[in-house]
């Protein structure tokens, strides 16, 4: 690691990530001007890649009237909006073929260099971070308490990859045998059953083994060849190994791998990108290496947001509108594929404004209508999340990385220094460090004699071994998404339940026909009576194993008399339980389906080569086209498809 590395790491831990207040600037003071310096040096020597585009018209025309006619565009094979985590994976498999002239436009910036997306656990400040975060918030949810609900979505490149908690998980195998079932024998379908779509998973992977973690693990059932680090060298806390044996004294085996034909049912620590240095791994670092950055045939503009879609008078999309940095309107043509991967709220965002989506709702926003597909934005679906706290006997928790006192600020400059030192310690924590999935009809966990088998919610899972809950732990307690320090001082640990296959869905709609007006985000919260009956089975279940040891001799007594804490759930009842659900829950950053691969009639916005219905040279890649929200996390199943993705244009643009 350079000086500059290290330098630019100390700032992060110092002031900007970490989110100091009281003790910002004692703790800055003396190595504050040393490390701006070194920092400013640092950027402004290293030079830019080349496939980065450093004046977007050397790429693309502006938008200027001259004599009633437009200049013309330049052209690229392929543009792709959205450098996210799909739109990444995208640009450089299909910049492998030195034939295809591929565009990758970012509405962000590249923060490859920046702390924040190098340590695992500094990327707080990011979340909220209005240069490099949309800032968005859904519209008042009636089944919420009305709350306005944060929605963090990352604005850069890579991604939500670069803010996202590092757990590596490809959800259910019988997830993808659902999908490929709702796609009722269209051509292509098969294809994405799990036997078949498996091997996108193993095509992104490389599982690095670790001794210390590692030991059951089938390096055979792992890819070992691809461009994302997997493995098990993130932080591993008291309280994420008190979880998984008090799980498994539950009735909640412990597995060492919750990524295989096996399935997920189990307790486990997780499996994270987060690599061998303590580095969190993300997409654009794992596939924009130095020699694919070389290609001549791969461009990249960031700070570059699409505003629409271009077609050719009829229904065939010719390429892409976009503003640079100073808001300036500029075009660039594509000859063969224009690939909508600006993920779940804004992909079906640039589609409307381009004139795909509902009619009537089109029309109300005076938008000509190139396609009436009414699945646009239709089936917008997330998993939700509750957050328990504990009070932590053996004071081994990381809530002191809020750094609300003098001590907690020693306490960061240790974990600094190791860190910077070893690449190991707290701050390379991914924060949900273990976590337990399970069903709630499982009668081990939630026994007849107490759990009456007509309160046992609908089965609305994708097979007979799939689950609909999971509990995973973290060894500090946070509210409002870490925007503030937890309120109490001293240590802390936490649970949390989440509903993953809630029946409530929602919506992305237009707020006006200006691009830059966000959409109106409902994802109709609870809407469905089964979701909440899902949590509060959750929240009884995180009680029964806060009572297990070796969970129970953490859990400090002296917290049963402070309210914020989660110590007497016992106490309380049902009704109690879903009130709070109502008035607590939160979104576990998981937004999908909400442009879903299925037949037009279904609601569908894509057929199974990812094109969108109707429309020639069009397709969408990214989490929007989920037939379904697996259960678990959403990071592998977006790089799989994506790997999927760029295999069927290749296979496309060969026969053209």
């Amino acid at each position: 690691m350079s000086l500059s590395q290290n330098t630019t790491l100390v700032i992060s831990a110092i002031s900007n990530i970490l989110k100091f207040k009281r003790y910002r600037l004692w703790s800055s003071a003396l190595l504050g001007v040393l490390v701006l310096v070194v920092r400013r040096w640092a950027l402004s020597s290293k030079p830019l890649p080349d496939a980065f585009v450093r004046d977007v018209s050397k790429i693309a025309r502006r938008v200027v009237k001259a004599s009633g006619k437009e200049y013309d565009d330049d052209e690229f094979d392929v543009i792709i909006v959205g450098g996210g985590t799909a739109g990444c994976v995208l640009a450089a498999r299909l910049s492998e073929d030195p034939s295809i002239r591929v565009l990758l436009l970012e509405a962000g910036q590249s923060l490859i260099d920046h702390p924040g997306t190098n340590i695992p656990a500094a990327c707080g400040d990011l979340f909220f971070n209005n240069e490099h975060s949309y800032g968005l918030r859904t519209i008042e949810q009636k089944n919420a308490a009305s709350r306005k609900m944060v929605w963090p979505r990352a604005k850069m490149l890579g991604g939500c990859t670069n803010i996202n908690a590092m757990i590596f998980h490809s959800g259910h195998p019988t997830d993808y045998d659902e999908w490929a079932s709702l796609q009722k024998n269209q051509d292509g379908a098969s294809g994405w059953r799990y036997e078949e779509f498996r091997k996108y998973f193993r095509k992104f992977e490389k599982y690095t083994h670790s001794e210390q973690h590692g030991a059951e693990v089938d390096p055979s059932l792992r890819g070992s060849t691809g461009e994302v680090n997997v493995g098990h060298f993130a932080y591993h806390s008291v309280a994420g190994a008190a979880f998984v044996s008090a799980c498994n004294n539950l009735g909640i085996s412990k597995k060492q791998d919750l990524n295989t034909a096996a399935g997920t049912i189990g307790a486990a620590q997780v499996m994270t990108y987060v690599d061998s240095k303590g580095k969190r791994v993300t997409v654009d670092r794992a596939y924009f290496t130095p020699s694919v950055l070389a290609r001549p045939n791969l461009k990249i503009a960031t700070q570059s947001p699409a505003t629409r879609v271009l077609f050719d008078g009829g229904s065939k999309a010719v390429g892409v509108e976009f503003l640079d940095k100073d808001g300036k309107r500029f075009r660039a043509r594509a000859r063969k594929e224009v690939v909508l991967s600006a993920g779940a709220i804004h992909t079906p965002h640039i589609l409307l404004l381009s004139g795909v989506g509902p009619a009537d709702h089109l029309a109300s926003h005076g938008i000509p209508v190139v396609a009436d597909l009414p699945g646009v934005g239709s089936y917008l679906k997330d998993h939700l999340s509750l957050d328990l706290f504990y009070k932590d006997k053996s004071k081994a928790s990381l809530t002191y990385l809020s750094g609300k006192s003098l001590k907690d600020q020693l306490r960061i400059q240790m974990s600094l220094a190791q860190y910077l030192l070893f690449g190991t310690g707290p701050l390379t924590t991914n924060v949900g460090e273990a976590t337990a999935f399970a069903r709630t009809s499982d009668p081990k966990l939630f026994p007849p004699s107490e759990f009456p088998p007509e309160s046992t919610p609908e089965d609305v899972t994708s097979g007979a071994g799939a689950p609909d809950l999971e509990i995973f732990a973290s060894p500090l307690a946070w509210v409002d998404h870490g925007e503030r320090p937890f309120p109490l001082t001293g240590d802390y640990f936490s649970m949390h339940a989440v509903a993953l296959r809630p029946k409530s869905h929602g919506t992305i709609t237009l707020k006006s026909a200006d691009p830059l007006d966000a959409p109106v985000i409902d994802p109709n919260y609870l809407a469905e009576k089964h979701d909440i009956d899902i949590l509060v089975r959750g929240v009884r279940l995180i009680q029964r194993i806060s009572q297990m040891e070796p969970m129970k001799s953490l859990v400090d007594p002296s917290g049963e008399k402070v309210s914020i804490l989660h110590h007497n759930i016992a106490k309380m009842s049902d009704a109690e339980i879903a009130e709070d659900v109502r008035r607590r829950v939160e979104t576990l950053y998981h937004p999908c389906c909400s442009a879903r691969m299925a037949p037009v009639e279904d609601g569908g916005v894509v057929d199974p080569f990812l094109r969108v219905h109707g429309i020639k040279n069009l397709r969408i890649c990214d989490a929007s086209i989920f037939p379904e929200i697996v259960s678990g996390h959403t990071a592998a199943p977006v790089l799989a498809v994506a790997e999927k993705g760029a295999n069927i244009i290749k296979d496309a643009l060969r026969v053209q």
